[in-house]
């Protein structure tokens, strides 16, 4: 075994089942360590307390329990609340928490920064720093979840925060197998778990066989709309093989797609933008959510006027399409669609690692 304490949190179930038998430990001893990392979120092996303690003593010297730690807290007006976590190697990433009634929808992160270039996004600035580790994705879920008050559960996950989920496929997967697992994992239905892609075609069969929802960020309705917003993806599946392989995925899903459409003043926002993704879309078992783009500083897009907007929802919906218009939550702390980066990239400065002390966000009852 290693000589320094290994994360548990960071150990697949393979890994966390050879842990156990090099410790010389019955194969029930894994369902119980498990138990207590997911469902009772201990940060503390001394809690695992159907554990003896002389095997509390011997987990100790091989492994630890450690999350990332909160940097900051934003609040919005509305209620929506953005985090900004510490990672290991010092980066940062970010995590929203949006509120509603007694709705709990929780945006994960999947990448620091992100591989594409959509234009009209702020995460695309960063570039990629690097991939987030299947346990960094899940302990988004368990720190939220604790900062909670008691009594309160996230009722819906959605990997829409910083990244491309898709080109982080096999940790996005452990995350999600963790997040889903019944028997010592939180227990989140998959119809409850949605992913997000720009449009990672080849990811689309793996996706279906996690049983999760799967939403494409489309917003365009030509080819050279897209290339222009979305270059690095259009490039090499442009929107004929996108809408292909979309009418290709729900043949075999039993859950409609979901398509997102950032509206962009002047660029995708015109009458016959709402006609020919109307045309586009028809076939395939789907719902379009219209996302008013959220501005950020040194971008040059802009918001459309409520008019145009509600104009280009009538029409989609008198052409017989489902399609729904997205609030814009937590835009006054860069916490909404588009906009999450920018706290993170400012964390990176050497000056800006150190922990801040900030309030709770919710105060505990």
């Amino acid at each position: 075994m290693d000589k320094l304490p290994v994360n548990l949190l960071a150990l697949n179930v393979q890994e966390v089942t050879e842990l156990v038998y090099k410790l010389g430990w019955p194969r029930y001893r894994l369902q119980q360590i498990l138990k207590w990392l997911y469902q009772h979120r201990v940060s503390d092996i001394d809690a695992m307390t159907n554990l003896s303690k002389i095997d509390r003593a011997r987990l100790r010297q091989v492994a630890t329990v450690q999350r990332d730690d909160v940097l900051s807290r934003h609040i919005a007006q509305d209620g929506t609340g953005k985090y900004v976590w510490r990672l290991s190697d010092g980066l940062a990433v970010e995590t929203v928490l949006i509120p509603e009634e007694r709705r709990r929808t929780l945006c994960l992160s999947s990448q620091v920064g992100c591989t594409l270039d959509c234009g009209f996004c702020l995460t695309a600035q960063m570039g990629i720093k690097r991939n987030l580790r299947a346990h960094e994705i899940v302990g988004q879920v368990l720190n939220v979840q604790a900062d909670l008050p008691e009594g309160e559960h996230l009722t819906s996950l959605v990997f829409m925060g910083m990244g491309e989920p898709l080109m982080n496929f096999e940790a996005v997967a452990d995350a999600i197998q963790r997040i889903t697992n019944m028997e010592w994992g939180l227990g989140f239905s998959p119809r409850r778990i949605t992913v997000s892609t720009a449009g990672w075609i080849p990811r689309f069969p793996d996706v279906r066989r996690l049983g999760v929802n799967l939403a494409i960020s489309l917003n365009a309705t030509t080819n050279a709309q897209r290339e222009h917003l979305m270059p690095a993806v259009n490039a090499r599946y442009n929107l004929d093989t996108l809408l292909n392989a979309c009418g290709e995925y729900v043949k075999y899903s039993e859950r409609p797609l979901t398509f997102e459409y950032v509206l962009l003043a002047g660029i995708n926002d015109t009458p016959e933008d709402a006609h020919r993704l109307a045309s586009l879309l028809r076939g395939i078992r789907c719902k379009i959510n219209l996302i008013p783009f959220n501005a950020f500083s040194d971008n040059s897009f802009q918001r459309p006027t409520p008019d145009v907007i509600d104009a280009f929802q009538q029409i989609v919906r008198n052409r017989g399409l489902d399609v729904f218009l997205r609030k814009s939550r937590g835009d006054d702390v860069l916490g909404a669609c588009g906009q999450l980066g920018r706290s993170a990239s400012e964390m990176l400065h050497p000056l800006m690692r150190q922990s801040k002390k900030t309030l709770p966000m919710y105060a505990k009852s």
